[in-house]
């Protein structure tokens, strides 16, 4: 089980105890797999739902030099804490028409182009700030999803970049894209995507484009794809400690560590007899005379839903699993007869020291994956961190 929350926090009815040490670790790890590239920790969606600021803190002084994140506002506000040293790069790529591309460009934060819309945005925002924009030109390698199309999408694109380059508006300082299946090794459009990355970036520096990184390598990339690091990594789910899939490995197979534990206090503990029907529709009704737990933790709070019935929690050193559906607010666990006290700690996931779930385990449990289970946990749910 988890370290207990500290006095001040032990009357919380849930927390996310977030272990900055073990974050800082990670990233040390992944540096290791990949010694010759620079490392970006993702931080998007509020640090994969860890917190944005103490995690990309923490990361920066593991040795990471550029933060990603998915908006513009994401990165506006990660420059605009003041606590971000100067020498980190701030890289955001989700753009859409009429985005603080001005806002952006004045901040001194990296922003991704994949179509002639965006590059004329941008060098108009840089027009305006009388500032030279920092642009990452992305391609689609296979992906199917952002990114410019190879062939005469991207020879004009790169062609346009280059003359707004050389009119001092823009500077190309990255070329980019992103995996479909590199957490799938041995997957056949892994080659194929990285063939067409070399392709379209040995076009790109043809036209006379010289990029500061190119990058391509996400977490399970960088975790089995050496030949994919290139100049610069895209480090997201393993920053935190988690493994990209059951395929890649298991974290520990890494050097990695979960940092979030996730845990609540027992609310009630009661006796019931057998055939009592347990929560909305009463899709569990006890074999037996028993006692029930309540954990109060609900689908608001991010618990899964789809976990009713097979979500895993740890009460009294044992492994419970969810009884009946879970609510908007709470849920149920069967203690088989035993009471332990109300207040008594029911861990939900944690890096699984101590006999608890993981994160894993209830993305198995909840058919879905492990990013979802983290990132999910909802701003009710109050972040304790160690080691700040």
């Amino acid at each position: 089980m988890s370290e207990k929350a500290p006095a001040s926090t032990a009357h919380l009815r849930a927390r996310a105890e977030i272990d900055l040490n073990a974050l800082r670790s990670n990233v040390r790890a992944l540096r290791a797999i990949a010694p010759d590239a620079a490392l970006m920790a993702v931080v998007k969606s509020d640090a994969y739902g860890h917190g944005v600021l103490p995690c990309a803190r923490a990361a920066v002084e593991a040795g990471a030099t550029w933060l990603g994140t998915a908006t513009p506002q994401e990165g506006l506000e990660l420059r605009a804490c003041g606590r971000i040293p100067d020498g980190v790069r701030v890289m955001s790529w989700l753009w859409t028409p009429g985005g603080p591309w001005q806002e952006a460009i004045e901040a001194d934060i990296d922003v991704s182009v994949s179509g002639r819309w965006a590059l004329d945005e941008v060098t108009e925002a840089a027009r305006r700030a009388g500032r030279t924009a920092r642009v990452h030109l992305k391609a689609d390698t296979g992906l199917g999803r952002n990114g410019c199309q190879p062939g005469a999408d991207w020879t004009a694109l790169v062609s346009a970049a280059r003359h707004a380059e050389t009119d001092g508006l823009i500077r190309v300082t990255g070329l980019w894209s992103h995996f479909a299946c590199a957490d799938e090794p041995g997957h056949p459009s892994v080659a194929a995507q990285l063939g067409v990355f070399r392709e379209m970036t040995d076009h790109a520096r043809e036209q006379g484009l010289r990029p500061e990184v190119r990058h391509i390598a996400n977490t399970p990339a960088v975790l089995t794809l050496p030949e994919s690091h290139f100049e610069l990594v895209r480090t997201g789910i393993g920053l935190y400690g988690i493994s990209p899939s059951p395929e890649t490995g298991v974290p520990a197979d890494f050097g990695l560590r979960p940092v979030m534990t996730l845990s609540a206090s027992l609310a009630l503990v009661k006796h019931v007899p057998g055939g009592h029907g347990v929560s909305y529709g009463h899709h569990y009704v006890t074999p037996g005379d028993t006692t029930l737990g309540l954990v109060p933790l609900g689908y608001a709070d991010g618990i899964p839903r789809h976990a009713s019935g097979t979500g895993p929690v740890l009460v009294a050193g044992k492994w419970r699993t969810v009884a009946g559906r879970v609510a908007m607010d709470q849920f149920v666990v069967d203690l088989g007869g035993e009471e332990p006290p109300v207040g008594s700690e029911a861990v939900l996931f944690g890096p699984g020291d101590h006999g608890e779930p993981t994160a894993e385990d209830w993305a198995q449990a909840a058919g879905t994956i492990a990013y979802e289970i983290v990132t999910r946990i909802g701003t009710r749910v109050p972040r304790v961190y160690k080691d700040v």
